[in-house]
């Protein structure tokens, strides 16, 4: 099935776009926001407001417990049998949000050529415990193109893509392209950006609201239903306002750092959907902006029935 996913950095507007859209064509939004699936972590995930939730129908959000255990495996799994839903009640899927790895996982899948090998794995924790740092050092000499796909602290992926060179003599970023040229081609990316500066503001602002919207009380009561260690609570606006709970530093410190790690995550949300060369980037500041993105639903979904 071909995937349309409008995506872009975090306060570019995508949800704005999506229910302006929603008004001319019978679309249902599939969230690709690996924070919105949490339950009670509405502020500081900038959900959907009542309004937008009633005006187009949102999938994927408010799905399991901050507690709960999820990963893009399951996101793509779920994803595919609610777009088929979707396709079968003659709507049309949108893919809407800006999680890089929830994009790899719909237009490449998952690479299981190469089963696992606990030997391996075993030797490699032993190998980090002993020189913390060793495997990513390994890793960017072994495959450089998957280095810059994983996160530094993203251990399980580094050591997967360790376990398939160490086992095949292979790099898994060549053997992951083998398999998505062809899955490249049933896709439509729309990137919504806009320039720096306005970006930057819009996310000083959502930053702001967030805080006279109740983000700290937000913040005390799932401290208070789940303590502290949940991995949904690592989500940036919520660490840190946990640090400012705990007396580390002064709300004003706490605000500030959310608006600077939203800012440099937003920079790193553009670095990776640079790599997808058939990308349409669209800016958010033009008048034009929604009737092009309609336009190419409609070509995308010709034959879909039209309300």
């Amino acid at each position: 099935m071909h995937k349309f996913i409008i995506s872009g950095p975090t306060g570019s507007g995508k949800t704005e776009l999506a229910v302006g859209i929603a008004e001319h064509l019978p679309i249902e939004i599939i969230s690709m926001d690996s924070r919105q699936i949490y339950k009670h972590m509405d502020i500081g995930t900038a959900k959907p407001d009542p309004y937008q939730l009633i005006s187009v129908k949102h999938h994927m959000i408010d799905i399991i417990e901050p507690s709960e255990y999820f990963n893009a495996f399951l996101y793509q799994k779920m994803a595919k049998e609610i777009e088929k839903d979707i396709i079968e009640r003659g709507k049309i899927p949108i893919y809407v949000g800006g999680t890089g790895l929830y994009i790899d996982a719909l237009v490449k899948g998952f690479f299981e050529g190469v089963p696992r090998d606990e030997n391996i794995r075993k030797e490699l924790n032993k190998l980090n415990e002993q020189e913390p740092g060793i495997l990513r050092k390994m890793l960017e000499e072994f495959d450089p193109e998957a280095a810059s796909r994983i996160h530094v602290q993203d251990m399980k992926r580094t050591i997967r893509a360790l376990e398939v060179y160490l086992k095949t003599g292979k790099r898994i970023s060549e053997l992951q392209n083998q398999t998505v040229k062809d899955s490249e081609k049933c896709f439509t990316l729309v990137v919504l950006n806009r320039n720096r500066e306005e970006l930057y503001e819009r996310i000083n602002n959502r930053v702001d609201k967030m805080i006279e919207y109740g983000l700290i009380d937000e913040v005390k009561n799932l401290v208070s239903n789940y303590g502290t260690t949940p991995e949904a609570f690592k989500t940036i606006g919520y660490r840190e306002i946990m640090d400012y709970l705990d007396g580390l530093y002064s709300l004003e410190t706490a605000v500030q750092l959310i608006k600077r790690n939203s800012r440099h995550y937003a920079r790193r949300q553009i670095i990776y959907l640079r790599r997808f060369k058939n990308a349409i980037w669209v800016d958010g500041t033009e008048g034009n902006v929604e009737e092009n993105v309609i336009r190419l639903i409609e070509e995308t979904f010709s034959n879909t029935p039209k309300s």
